[in-house]
């Protein structure tokens, strides 16, 4: 009877999420009820405690059985609920901060299928629906982050977006040949089955997840993503794009569990990325900026919790960061848009007074973000030091870790110094009002989750017997103790807030305000050197040698070659002119024969 309940549940929760896209229903309302069901059948789920694989049909036989199937595990139904509540609130929001565009319909279209390419993604059993949902999470960003396509800007984000993610799709399409050669299949049952850990296309999926999640390396698309609108970069940092790297290498763990080089790149990777975004976010001065490095940072925690072999730790991490980040960018939005689409800090301040129930969620988001106690953050960010502390695995990613989250407090209280305390540094104007629900209450309702949301999912999914505490005080309160200390290190912030005076700008504040120079070199430099040897090649290798020599030297050497030969025959003999006509007419009997 569960199961019965459970599958009528979520054939109805489909048709709510497809029912926008083909007719004129209200996208808003559906995802609303789209909400209340998945909730309901996570509840089931959870209660039932079993797995479920449901196979529609066979798409081919030719080399080995492939199915569309469908796997509703622990991962996707916690995933389910959480995706499409922030997909509602979003969707709300638009239809205030996008109410002056002409296509905000077809706006909102866009981003049901950016959900539903992600729930492809996390609903699969095997890797070729894997990939179909994969490639259609880069489509529908490339589309969203480009939406303002008369925008020079919103156009190169897109590309450089799409460009990034296509090397991440070589390692996952080199990982799936790998596996399809070696093991014979694609479905994921079965590749669990080996218990092994292939090195070669452990790398492909890290590379991958690289790509797509935005790790060092693989970063500069996600802060230019800030080109698209609000609402888009909130559903891309929450619960869709960038989470779908750190979701394959959770959903694919089994194959990478035992693999010691495949763990330690994951925790270098991440510890190296969680650390230089944090040190670009405390140096940036644009508000979605800044809130993008946090993603970035979040994300790189992400990775370095899959590299001490904790997956359930990083996607616990991923529904929880899901609900203050989405409620982050939304409040940006809403200062933005009353600012009259001012995004530099330097040029806000004493929104506080102006904007009350923005400012309060967006400090409590940044609390949240921080790992405030009893906070959605907290539950999973504290988890994930206390396994960091107790590991041995790398003592240099763990300290970096270390201070990635004590940057994490500095940046996030000098993002609420400058935008909400003291006097306004910005001209006055009629738009900072709060007076429409669908700006408000998609806040307040991410706000709610963001309070509530940790302790309701790590109660369902913890275990609920008391564990044997094994390590000292002083590294179970390590996180509350690296919180203290960014509060500290914040503290000379507060004069800075008021004064715009002209800092002298030193060699480290100048690299990270630059991304330590990484889209200058990449995007500047290396094709400039690429173009320059290209054009240098094909002068003087091709034009000033192989073409001269085949072209117009060869023919003034052939040229005088003959001229030569025919003039040196003219020697007046009479058996010379006999002999031409006579070996003339022998070909000519020859080629007769033949």
């Amino acid at each position: 009877m569960s199961n019965l309940l459970f599958y009528s549940t979520l054939m109805l929760m489909t048709m709510m999420l497809i029912q926008p896209l083909l007719h004129q229903a209200s996208p808003i309302h559906n995802m609303k009820l789209a909400t209340m069901l998945s909730l309901a059948q996570t509840t089931i789920f959870l209660y039932s405690n079993t797995n479920s694989i449901t196979t529609n049909f066979t798409w081919t036989n030719s080399l080995f059985n492939l199915q569309a199937s469908f796997l509703f595990d622990r991962y996707t139904m916690l995933f389910l609920p959480v995706a499409i509540f922030i997909t509602w609130s979003i969707l709300q929001f638009t239809s205030w901060y996008m109410h002056s565009d002409p296509n905000l319909e077809a706006f909102m279209k866009y981003l049901l299928l950016f959900l539903l390419a992600m729930l492809t993604l996390t609903t699969a059993n095997n890797l070729v629906q894997l990939f179909v949902g994969w490639e259609a999470v880069g489509i529908m960003s490339f589309l969203l982050i480009g939406w303002w396509h008369a925008r020079t800007n919103a156009n190169t984000s897109a590309l450089q977006a799409i460009i990034y993610n296509r090397i991440g799709d070589i390692g996952l399409l080199l990982s799936m040949s790998w596996l399809a050669m070696n093991f014979n299949t694609w479905e994921m049952q079965q590749l669990f089955s080996h218990n092994m850990s292939p090195t070669l296309p452990g790398l492909g999926l890290v590379l991958a997840a690289m790509g797509k999640s935005a790790q060092f390396g693989l970063h500069p698309w996600l802060p230019s993503a800030m080109e698209g609108p609000t609402p888009v970069s909130a559903l891309l940092h929450s619960s869709t794009m960038v989470v779908a790297g750190i979701y394959l290498l959770i959903r694919l763990h089994p194959l990478l569990q035992h693999s010691p080089t495949i763990l330690s790149l994951c925790l270098c990777v991440g510890a190296m990325t969680t650390t230089f975004a944090a040190l670009c976010a405390i140096t940036q001065n644009d508000l979605k900026k800044i809130i993008a490095f946090s993603t970035s940072s979040q994300l790189g925690l992400m990775m370095l919790t899959v590299g001490l072999n904790q997956p359930e730790l990083a996607f616990l991490h991923i529904t929880t960061h899901a609900f203050f980040k989405a409620m982050l960018f939304l409040c940006s939005g809403s200062i933005i848009h009353s600012l009259n689409d001012e995004q530099d800090i330097r040029k806000m301040g004493a929104t506080q007074k102006t904007l009350p129930i923005t400012t309060s969620c967006m400090t409590l988001g940044s609390l949240a973000l921080m790992g405030m106690p009893f906070l959605a953050g907290f539950y999973t960010k504290d988890a994930i030091i206390e396994a960091m502390n107790t590991s041995a695995l790398n003592a240099w990613a763990l300290s970096t870790t270390l201070l990635a989250t004590t940057l994490t407090t500095a940046y996030s209280l000098r993002l609420t110094f400058y935008t909400q305390l003291h006097n306004p540094r910005h001209h006055s104007t009629p738009h900072l009002t709060e007076s429409n629900k669908n700006q408000i209450n998609p806040i307040l309702r991410l706000a709610t989750a963001s309070i509530m949301a940790g302790l309701v999912i790590t109660s369902s999914v913890l275990p609920t017997t008391t564990q044997t505490m094994t390590m000292p005080t002083t590294t179970k309160i390590s996180a509350t103790l690296t919180l203290l200390l960014g509060l500290l290190c914040t503290v000379d912030l507060l004069q800075h807030t008021s004064f715009m005076t002209n800092t002298t700008k030193t060699a480290p504040h100048q690299n990270l305000t630059q991304l330590m120079f990484f889209n200058i070199t990449n995007h500047r430099l290396l094709p400039m050197i690429s173009l320059t040897s290209a054009r240098s090649m094909a002068m003087q290798l091709n034009d000033m040698t192989w073409y001269e020599h085949i072209g117009p030297m060869m023919t003034k050497t052939s040229n005088i070659k003959l001229a030569t030969a025919l003039s040196t025959a003219n020697t007046g003999l009479i058996k010379t002119y006999l002999t031409t006509p006579m070996l003339l007419l022998i070909t000519c009997l020859i080629l007769t024969l033949l």
